[in-house]
């Protein structure tokens, strides 16, 4: 036996497996969806980015806010792209997913935390409303604001505030997106 063959040998033993990584602190996958590709982040089993922003800044980010050991594993999100990809099918109407607002800025925590319970499924709010339920009420504008960058994009529904008028306002993942969200929201 050679020198090759016998290593070669010892590398064919049942005992050897490959090594097995550990979790990251925040893990999150790129994912495809009918409204544009979200990235999806998760860190202790919470949900810490539902978002449109691009895959460098978002990593730079919870790198910052959350851990520096950000890596790019689909297993731990399996439950949150497996109930994002039934509501976008119109099979969900509500997430049973434990969320982190540790991206959102104070101000932004005090519009999300209650945004799923002021703004039921099907229905829709204003940034004015949003606002006077916060005991803000001259802070509309700072609302939109709020939602516009979002870190929880469709998990916290702020597709479903939009301008007094009517009109359909800014959106991280554009209003192409909103009317999306909207128009499957009112099918339902």
């Amino acid at each position: 036996m050679t020198d090759l063959e016998g290593r070669l040998a010892r590398l064919d033993t049942p005992d050897l497996k490959p090594p097995v990584l550990p979790d990251a602190d925040v893990a999150y996958v790129l994912h495809d969806t009918p409204i544009g590709t979200m990235l999806l982040a998760v860190a202790g089993g919470r949900v810490v980015a539902s978002s449109f922003d691009d895959e460098e800044t978002m990593t730079a980010r919870l790198a910052r806010a959350v851990s520096p050991r950000v890596l790019r594993q689909a297993r731990p999100l399996d439950d949150v792209r497996r109930q994002l990809d039934e509501y976008l099918a119109g099979r969900r109407r509500t997430f049973d997913l434990d969320v982190d607002l540790t991206l959102a800025t104070p101000f932004q925590r005090l519009v999300l935390n209650d945004l799923p319970v002021r703004t039921q499924y099907g229905a829709t709010t204003t940034y004015g409303a949003v606002a006077h339920d916060i005991a803000k009420p001259k802070a509309a504008r700072a609302v939109g604001t709020a939602l516009g960058s979002n870190p929880v994009c469709v998990v916290l529904p702020c597709h479903r505030v939009i301008g007094a008028n009517g009109a359909l306002t800014g959106y991280a993942g554009g209003l192409d997106a909103k009317r999306f969200l909207l128009n499957l929201e009112a099918k339902s």
